[in-house]
C-alpha cells in the first residue's frame, strides 16, 4: 500500500511511528499487568529441556496448524477456515512491515527488498487474499451464529468478543482492497496499481465520475483507517480472547514432553500446601493454559463428562480460571496461610466438575493449542482431598480399602491367587529368576468377571512358551486408584511399597493387562525409581503373533467392534497392536466404532477412579458408549481393559440386550482360538 503525503512539515513516518510508541508502550504495560505479572505469580516448573524439539514442535503446532487441522479427516472443515485465516494473518503482518512501516520511512524499500515484479506479485496475491478472508469471515460467522454447530453453542463461544474481533479483521481486509482501488482511482502508477481486485474497482470509481482529488483524499484516509485498525487490534488483543495469538506459540514451546498419563507428583516433605486451590498454587504453564485459550469449544465438545450432561466443561475450567485470576489481581508474596478473596474451587469452578473428571484426555487430544486441562484439574482434587478431606462417599470406601488392604475393591472374598487355582501359576517367590513378571492388577485377580481374563492371559503365555510367574500375596494395587482420586499420599506409600518389592527381585520386565496398571508403572512409577520395561498384553502378545509363537486356529465367526481405552490409547499412544491382535484371530470381524474410535474414542466412564465415584447427573457415560456400540451392529464389544469390560458389560446388561450382545477382552476371544 502506497503512503499517503505528510501533515505539512511533518512527515508521514514521523506520525506512524509516534503512534506505534504510544500504542506499543500502552499495550506493553497492559500486556505486563493482566498477563505476564499475574502468570509469574504461579509455582515454578522447568519447561526448557530439549529446546530443539520443544521449538519444532511448536512451529508444526502454530506455523503448520497441524492441531488445527487434525479434524479435517473426519469431515470438519472449520479447521482449514482456520488455517487460511491464520497463515493470511501472517501475510498480512509481513506485509504492514514492508508496505506500510517500512515504506513510510522509505517509498522505494518494498521494491529494493523484492524488486518491482516482487512487489507486483506479492500486492496482487494480498489484494486476492484480502477477498477470499471477506469469504472466510463471512462463512465463520453464518457458521457460528447461524448455523451453531454444538462446539459453537456454548456461551464463552457465543461471546461478542468474536464479532469484533472478526469485524475488525474483516475492516482490515475492506481498508486494503480500498486502498489499492483508490491508488488506482488517483491515477496512481507502480505494481500495486496493478492489483487485480483492487485494479477493478478503482476503474470503476472512475467510470462512476470519482476524481482525483477525492480519491487521493479517499487513498489516504484507508491508508490512516488501516493503521488505526492495526494498532486498535494491538491495544484490543490483550483485552479478548484473541490474547491466545500470542499466548498459543508461548503454550506450544512450553508443552509437556512427558507422557499424556503421567502425572506430576507431590513432594510430600517439602511441600506447603497439597493440590490447588489458590491461584498461586498452580503453576506458572498452568496459568498461561487460560490465556492461550481460543475458546473454540473443541475439548468440551469432545468431553465424555459434559456430553452425557455433568457439569464438567473443560474449556469454562480454564477460562474461569483465567477470569478468576484477572479479578482478584496479583496477591503478593507467595504465603501458605493466604486466603484469596473469593474462591477458586466452589467458586470460580464448582467442586462438582472437578468430580465429574475422568482424566480419558479427550480434552488435550482435541485442544488446538496444547492446554492441558487434566493435570490442572487433578491438582483442584488433590486440594480437595488432601487439604480438605472432601471426597465423595463411594471414593471413600475404595480409598479406605486400598488403605487397610492394599486393593479398592471392598467386600471382595477372594484372594491374589484364588484366580490361578489349577493353572499352575509360579510366585517370584517360587521362581526369582523368571523372564516376564505377569502384573494381574487387583481387578483382574479380585473381581470375578476380570479373573477370567487373567486365567486368558496365562493360557496363551503358556502357549509361547514364555517364562513367566506372579507375585501373588506380594502384589499391591499400584496406587493408580487413589491418584486418580486425587490421595497422591495414599498414592505414593503403595508405589513404593511395590518399586521396594520389585526391585528386591530384580524385575526387569512387566506384562499387564490392565491399562492403568500399565501406564503408573511405565510413566509414573519411574518418579520415585521404578524404572522397568512395561508393557501391556496388547503389545506382548502382538510381538508373539507376529513371531508366530502364538497361533490362533480356531474359527470364532464373530463381528466385533473394539473399544479404545484411554489409558491405553491417548495416553499412550497404543492403538493398532489390539487391533492386529483382533485380526489374528480366524473368523473375527473387526468393526470400528466411528468416529469415535482411536485418537478420537469414548470413554467407558471408569476413568479417573469413576470405577468406584457415582455419576453426579446425566445419562451414564457407560450407557453412552455402549449405544456407540450398539449402533454398529457387531456382536461383541472388544475390549483389552478390566474397568472397560465391567463397563460395557452393565451397559448392555441396562440396555437389555444382555441375550443378544456381549462385552469381552480380545485375550478371551484369543485364548479361545488356541488349541486347547
Amino acid at each position: 500500500m502506497v503512503p499517503p503525503g505528510g501533515f505539512g512539515p511533518v512527515p508521514v513516518w514521523a506520525i506512524l511511528y509516534l503512534a506505534l510508541l504510544v500504542v506499543g508502550a500502552f499495550g506493553g504495560f497492559v500486556l505486563y499487568r493482566r498477563v505476564i505479572h499475574l502468570i509469574l505469580q504461579g509455582r515454578q516448573v522447568s519447561r526448557i529441556d530439549h529446546p530443539f524439539m520443544r521449538l519444532k514442535g511448536a512451529a508444526l503446532i502454530v506455523l503448520g496448524q497441524r492441531r488445527v487441522l487434525q479434524r479435517v479427516p473426519q469431515r470438519d472443515w472449520a479447521g482449514i477456515g482456520h488455517a487460511l485465516i491464520f497463515w493470511g494473518f501472517l501475510s498480512f503482518t509481513l506485509s504492514y512491515l514492508i508496505f506500510i512501516f517500512a515504506a513510510a520511512i522509505w517509498s522505494h524499500f518494498p521494491e529494493w527488498l523484492l524488486t518491482p515484479l516482487g512487489v507486483r506479485v506479492y500486492s496482487t496475491y494480498l489484494d486476492l487474499l484480502a477477498t477470499l478472508l471477506l469469504v472466510m469471515l463471512t462463512w465463520a460467522v453464518l457458521r457460528r451464529w447461524v448455523a451453531k454447530p454444538h462446539r459453537l453453542s456454548f456461551d464463552l463461544t457465543r461471546s461478542f468478543d468474536a464479532v469484533i474481533v472478526v469485524a475488525m479483521t474483516a475492516g482490515l481486509m475492506i481498508a486494503t482492497l480500498l486502498t489499492h482501488a483508490f491508488h488506482v482511482a488517483e491515477g496512481g502508477v507502480g505494481p500495486e496499481a496493478e492489483v487485480i481486485i483492487g485494479k477493478v474497482l478503482g476503474n470503476l470509481l472512475v467510470d462512476a465520475g470519482l476524481s482525483q482529488g477525492t480519491a487521493s483524499a479517499l487513498q489516504a484516509t484507508f491508508w490512516w483507517l488501516h493503521v488505526a485498525l492495526i494498532l486498535g487490534f494491538m491495544l484490543y488483543i490483550p483485552f479478548s480472547k484473541h490474547m491466545h495469538m500470542v499466548a498459543a506459540p508461548a503454550n506450544a514451546f512450553f508443552r509437556s514432553l512427558d507422557s499424556r498419563g503421567a502425572l506430576a507428583p507431590i513432594n510430600l516433605e517439602t511441600a506447603e500446601r497439597f493440590g490447588a486451590g489458590r491461584v498461586q498454587d498452580l503453576t506458572w504453564k498452568q496459568l498461561l493454559d487460560g490465556y492461550a485459550c481460543a475458546v473454540c469449544g473443541r475439548c468440551t465438545d469432545s468431553c465424555p463428562a459434559n456430553l452425557t450432561g455433568k457439569v464438567l466443561s473443560p474449556m469454562h475450567i480454564v477460562e474461569n480460571l483465567k477470569d478468576h485470576m484477572i479479578a482478584i489481581g496479583h496477591q503478593g508474596e507467595r504465603n501458605p496461610e493466604h486466603v484469596e478473596p473469593s474462591p477458586l474451587v466452589g467458586g470460580a469452578i464448582p467442586e462438582q466438575a472437578i468430580w465429574d473428571c475422568l482424566n480419558c484426555g479427550a480434552c488435550m487430544e482435541e485442544c488446538p493449542v496444547v492446554v492441558e486441562h487434566v493435570p490442572t484439574i487433578m491438582d483442584m482434587r488433590r486440594h480437595l482431598v488432601l487439604e480438605e478431606s472432601n471426597i465423595p462417599e463411594t471414593a471413600m470406601n475404595a480409598l479406605l480399602s486400598l488403605e487397610q488392604r492394599g486393593h479398592p475393591w471392598r467386600g471382595t472374598q477372594f484372594s491374589r491367587t484364588d484366580w490361578a487355582e489349577g493353572l499352575d501359576v509360579p510366585t517370584l517367590a517360587e521362581k526369582p529368576d523368571a523372564e516376564v513378571l505377569f502384573w494381574v492388577g487387583c481387578t483382574g485377580a479380585l473381581e470375578q468377571r476380570s479373573q477370567g481374563v487373567a486365567r486368558s492371559m496365562v493360557k496363551v503365555l503358556k502357549s509361547a512358551d514364555v517364562d513367566f510367574a506372579i507375585l501373588g500375596d506380594e502384589e499391591l494395587c499400584t496406587g493408580d486408584p487413589a491418584r486418580r482420586m486425587g490421595n497422591e499420599y495414599l498414592y505414593q506409600i503403595l508405589a513404593q511399597q511395590n518399586i521396594e518389592v520389585l526391585n528386591g527381585y530384580g524385575v526387569k520386565k512387566i506384562v499387564t493387562i490392565c491399562p492403568h496398571c500399565f501406564n503408573t508403572m511405565r510413566n509414573e512409577y519411574p518418579q520415585f525409581g521404578g524404572d522397568y520395561e512395561v508393557m501391556h498384553y496388547s503389545q506382548f502378545v502382538d510381538g508373539l503373533v507376529s513371531q508366530g509363537r502364538v497361533k490362533p486356529v480356531k474359527m470364532m465367526n464373530v463381528s466385533v467392534a473394539y473399544h479404545d481405552s484411554c489409558f491405553l490409547g491417548r495416553h499412550n499412544g497404543i492403538y493398532d497392536q489390539p487391533r492386529n491382535i483382533a485380526r489374528a484371530v480366524p473368523g473375527l470381524t473387526l468393526v470400528e466404532m466411528e468416529p469415535r474410535c482411536r485418537e478420537r474414542g469414548f470413554c467407558c466412564g471408569a476413568g479417573g477412579g469413576h470405577m468406584w465415584v457415582e455419576e453426579s447427573r446425566g445419562t451414564r457415560v457407560n450407557h453412552a458408549r455402549t449405544g456407540h456400540f450398539l449402533e454398529t451392529g457387531a456382536q461383541t464389544v472388544g475390549v483389552s481393559c478390566p474397568f472397560c469390560l465391567q463397563m460395557m458389560t452393565e451397559g448392555i446388561q441396562a440396555d437389555g440386550k444382555e441375550g443378544e450382545k456381549q462385552a469381552r477382552d480380545l485375550l478371551e476371544i484369543l485364548a479361545d482360538s488356541l488349541d486347547d
